[in-house]
């Protein structure tokens, strides 16, 4: 905790000079942040407290790190952390932070043609949609969402192949709308599945595993590799939304009266509330 007020006071002298450098802040961050409304709580808030403007750049975590890896970004905020560390490894981000996290839930049609909704476990809820061949809508993006779901078929030991398994190359709440129409299956991150239920007649049939966590974390790209990057800025917004303030705000943040996210940046703060 100390060694974390110790980074907000560091940097805070940032705020002031970089509210004036060109340009508005470029945020590349998963459509997830977006589609479930977490962006439009928090970034107004940073602006008011900061001067700096933020433009949201939203698509999948893989499509972020490439543009950070390009220099047409300046900080990402995304949710697959073996991506992220191989991003950080190769030189092209600086100083993550932990931020918060949610968790995956697999949807699908109310009748369950697969029987998945009978058993709490993951992995065999995924076998018994392979078994059935019962129809699935993956993102086929390279997004977190789309990594996470690979990474569990391969946990459980499956290769997804056939008619039954559409990759979709879409957002997540386009992904949902497919699924709704196709009467499939899906995995989704709980935050756009709120966003959007209201609009799908598909049901929450598999949720809480340990498989099925989401963590998010926030990179600044590193200025050395470009002469336009807003180093300042991002980590502005790095310390902004790592602090108490931050936090709280995330903390806050509900969807139809259910917490979407779960800060993770600092965790006693937020407990002592």
């Amino acid at each position: 905790m100390k060694a974390h007020l110790l980074f907000i006071l560091a940097l805070s002298f940032t705020l002031n000079f970089s509210a004036h450098a060109s340009g508005p802040l470029r945020l590349a961050t998963t459509t997830s942040t977006e589609n479930s409304g977490l962006l439009a709580e928090l970034l107004p808030a940073f602006t008011k407290k900061t001067g700096i403007k933020v433009d949201v750049i939203a698509v999948g975590t893989g499509k972020a790190l490439q543009l950070a890896r390009h220099g047409d970004t300046d900080i990402v905020m995304v949710h697959a952390r073996q991506a992220e560390d191989i991003f950080i490894a190769e030189g092209f981000g600086v100083n993550r932070r932990d931020v918060m996290e949610n968790d995956f839930i697999i949807v699908g049609p109310a009748d369950d043609p697969a029987n998945i909704q009978s058993d709490k476990k993951t992995l065999i809820a995924l076998k018994r949609i392979a078994d059935k061949k019962a129809s699935f809508i993956s993102r086929g993006d390279h997004s977190g969402t789309y990594k996470k779901e690979r990474a569990i078929w391969k946990h459980a030991e499956i290769s997804p192949l056939g008619n039954w398994y559409k990759e979709a190359g879409q957002g997540m709440g386009k992904v949902l709308l497919m699924a709704n129409e196709l009467g499939a299956y899906t995995l989704t991150d709980r935050g756009t599945w709120l966003a959007y239920k209201d609009r799908l007649s598909l049901k929450v049939l598999n949720e809480g595993g340990v498989l099925l966590k989401n963590p998010y974390g926030i990179i600044a790209v590193n200025p050395a590799l470009h002469k336009d990057i807003q180093y300042l800025k991002a980590m502005s917004l790095i310390a902004w939304i790592t602090s108490p303030q931050g936090q709280q705000l995330i903390d806050a943040f509900q969807k139809n009266g259910q917490r979407l996210f779960y800060p993770t940046a600092i965790q006693d703060v937020i407990a002592d509330e």
